[in-house]
């Protein structure tokens, strides 16, 4: 099940920053980095979170979430796509994207990862994304930037 996520939730905005914290470290293992900001977010910056959240279900239990925001009326910019490393290769981030495919059909879609990040690079580019810059982050350390559509 995917549902839109209230993050004024305490007790979902827990679990949530808890796969967040884990998926990111898995992360900055790949990367070799671990200044992602997501990784340094506490509760009350969560909580304070302007962007839409969608989060995916198994049961009861939340495994994954996906954030976006609307920079201009064309674009859906997908700002995090998590999923809780003990429910991972499930195809739980595939249908968080799908869901919002269907969600908000908007011709243009965006979305960065650390390039290093290879199951994440894989999957966008399954889903018909194309690299469009990189950018170093840190010394030796990049993000790709995709997008897909006009």
């Amino acid at each position: 099940m995917i549902t839109p996520l209230d993050l004024t939730d305490r007790t979902l905005a827990e679990r949530l920053l808890a796969i967040q914290h884990a998926a990111y470290a898995v992360e900055a293992e790949l990367i070799g980095f671990d200044g992602i900001p997501p990784l340094q977010e506490d509760l009350a910056g969560l909580m304070q979170s302007t962007e839409h959240w969608l989060g995916r279900y198994d049961g009861s239990t939340l495994v994954g979430a996906v954030a976006y925001e609307f920079p201009d009326d064309a674009t859906v910019e997908i700002s995090r796509l998590i999923v809780d490393p003990a429910h991972a290769r499930r195809g739980h981030g595939r249908a968080l994207l799908d869901h919002l495919d269907q969600l908000e059909p908007r011709p243009v879609s965006q979305v960065s990862t650390g390039s290093a990040n290879t199951p994440a690079v894989n999957l966008y580019k399954s889903r018909g994304y194309t690299e469009t810059g990189r950018l170093e982050v840190a010394p030796g350390i990049y993000i790709t930037q995709f997008s897909r559509g006009s």
